[in-house]
């Protein structure tokens, strides 16, 4: 079965660029974006990691870790380390898990479990739906799951602005509209009443009888 929104990320023990890690106990008590890309020295793999890399600090002020897999050996991580700042001006200074047996790829279901278990031969079309990008909360639940193509580079200022709704809405019992960005209104879940919204957020706008919107609240 695919894995799904609340679903509890599968744990696993891998060697990364940084150690050996557990994850659950790596992720600790905030929040972690796994993102996975299907083979080492690929060019918009390659801007996506310096992208990341120039990112960090965003994350960091969110309590969130970043955490990136390839399907390669850890060896094969560390050299194209050089190759992302070269291209990016950014030091690569979060984890890259090696998945040279496929085991994570297939433990994420990104890859089947027929597809072998080495890394040895495969090209990049091979593992071309090891795409993907997690959000992981504290509790160590899915959060959020996106697939890309892989000639379309990701755009990471949309996954910290989708951090952003999932850390306020699991705060709050709000909800955010599409679009939505930092500071901007929000809407009121329906499991909060008239006369508790006027208490909590000190009032709305009823746009319609079932969207209420309001202030972020701080």
């Amino acid at each position: 079965m695919p894995l799904r929104i609340n679903d509890t990320a599968p744990d696993f023990s891998a060697d990364t660029t940084e150690g050996r890690i557990s994850f659950h106990e790596w992720i600790g008590d905030g929040y972690a974006v796994l993102f996975s890309h299907p083979k080492d020295f690929t060019p918009v793999c390659t801007t996506e990691l310096g992208i990341m890399a120039g990112l960090a600090d965003q994350f960091e002020r969110r309590n969130a870790k970043i955490i990136g897999i390839s399907v390669d050996p850890v060896e094969d991580h560390n050299r194209w380390k050089a190759d992302i700042e070269t291209l990016s001006g950014n030091t690569v200074g979060y984890p890259m898990i090696g998945d040279s047996d496929l085991t994570v790829a297939k433990l994420y279901e990104m890859l089947p479990a027929s597809e072998g278990s080495s890394s040895e031969g495969r090209t990049p079309m091979d593992n071309a739906t090891v795409r993907s990008v997690f959000i992981i909360g504290p509790d160590k639940k899915i959060k959020l799951t996106l697939t890309y193509p892989m000639t379309t580079g990701r755009n990471f200022d949309e996954i910290l602005r989708a951090l952003d709704s999932i850390q306020l809405t699991a705060d709050h019992q709000v909800a955010t509209p599409a679009n939505w960005k930092q500071g901007e209104d929000v809407i009121i879940t329906a499991a909060v009443s008239n006369e508790d919204a006027k208490l909590r957020f000190g009032g709305f706008d009823a746009v319609l009888p079932y969207l209420r919107k309001t202030a972020q609240p701080v």
